[in-house]
């Protein structure tokens, strides 16, 4: 594969760069996390705008109709900044899977969502979390089929990002037969909050008797085609939650590299002890490593290539080296690091909650293993 960027994937990255830089700063993010939705609205429309939140709806819905690589340029671009919008959970879990598998009808809000006015999301924690365990991937809420093609949902999706705000959440489902993914409004659901690691809200969203038709079930609600369709959903998920670790590891190491550099300790900057040298260089060694995992695997993704292993590399390099560097820049800061208002801790948190979201290491080289085993 060329790592190398087109032009118009550099375009996207200066574009997105140049809006988050322009308006998030700690202040910013802190004031925002004291909000009630923890949304920063003004920054989705200002997104909105420069035409980015389009970047990967269909063209025949207004959007630029790109792919993974381009989306995760944003999302590393959002993990640089600790950006509060749910850039991941509307572009990744809700307009690629719809751009794919919806009906007209279904995709009709696409448009809502180039333009800023609709926020999508996907209930998809529980079905990872029992991949994550050995599990098949069954979904946490029921489905029971319709006589004419709609599906009722009964039960309880765990921690689906930004469900408090979305207008549309999309729900794999268990079903005689399979699996089926329905497109719901947050009218129809009774949403109850809960906060995440990063204090991001990821609500516990309850379906008591909701009535799905059929044009608002992705690949025609075939329950066959349904676990087909949510492994097609958790690999651009994890990928773009890769490329959110990339650029939180990286804004972390080039932050503590400035801290070093200006901190003395007996005369002499912080930089130039071993100690601190090596550790902040095993960071910005884990860091380049994530990059070139994601970057083969969204890679992979946009061109039709099989990749599930190297997903599940980099959702495992993710993890694993992600925590590792946010916890080794938040102790090279020293008692700074423990100072919850200060910026290099929010990077701390965002790490942890992208590993939690990835899974366990050890469940991620399970999950390789089992793929290699049927491969042989």
């Amino acid at each position: 594969m060329d790592f190398n960027f087109s032009d118009e994937q550099q375009a996207v990255r200066e574009a997105i760069s140049g809006v988050l830089g322009g308006r998030i700063t700690p202040d910013r993010v802190r004031e925002v996390e004291r909000s009630d939705e923890r949304f920063d609205r003004e920054l989705w429309a200002d997104l909105a705008k420069a035409d980015l939140l389009g970047l990967v709806v269909p063209e025949s819905h207004g959007g630029g109709g790109y792919g993974m690589v381009e989306l995760s340029l944003m999302l590393e671009a959002q993990g640089r900044t600790v950006a509060p919008v749910p850039l991941w959970a509307t572009l990744a879990l809700g307009v690629l899977p719809l751009a794919e598998f919806g009906s007209p009808e279904a995709t009709g809000c696409l448009g809502g969502v180039a333009s800023g006015e609709i926020v999508l999301t996907a209930a998809l924690t529980d079905v990872a979390s029992d991949l994550a365990v050995g599990g098949t991937g069954r979904p946490a809420v029921t489905a029971t089929a319709g006589t004419d093609g709609s599906v009722v949902l009964e039960g309880t999706a765990f921690a689906v990002p930004y469900a408090h705000v979305a207008d549309h959440l999309l729900v794999p489902a268990a079903i005689d037969g399979g699996v089926v993914v329905a497109v719901v409004p947050r009218s129809d659901v009774r949403v109850e909050w809960a906060e995440t690691t990063n204090r991001e809200i990821h609500p516990h969203v309850h379906f008591d008797s909701t009535l799905v038709p059929p044009a608002m079930l992705l690949a025609g609600g075939d329950p066959g085609e349904g676990p087909a369709v949510v492994a097609w959903m958790l690999a651009r998920a994890w990928t773009g939650l890769c490329a959110l670790q990339v650029g939180v590891a990286e804004a972390a190491v080039e932050q503590t590299a400035l801290y070093l550099n200006t901190r003395e300790q007996f005369g002499r900057p912080l930089s130039t002890f071993q100690g601190t040298m090596l550790r902040v260089a095993d960071a910005a060694i884990d860091t380049e490593s994530m990059r070139v995992t994601l970057w083969q695997a969204a890679w992979q993704l946009d061109h039709g290539i099989d990749a599930d292993d190297a997903v599940a590399v980099a959702a495992w390099f993710a993890a694993e080296a992600g925590q590792r560097v946010v916890l080794a820049t938040q102790h090279l800061h020293g008692g700074m690091g423990a100072d919850i208002e200060y910026p290099i801790h929010r990077y701390f948190l965002w790490g942890k909650q992208i590993e939690l979201l990835l899974g366990p290491p050890s469940a991620q080289l399970a999950r390789l293993g089992r793929q290699l085993m049927e491969m042989s």
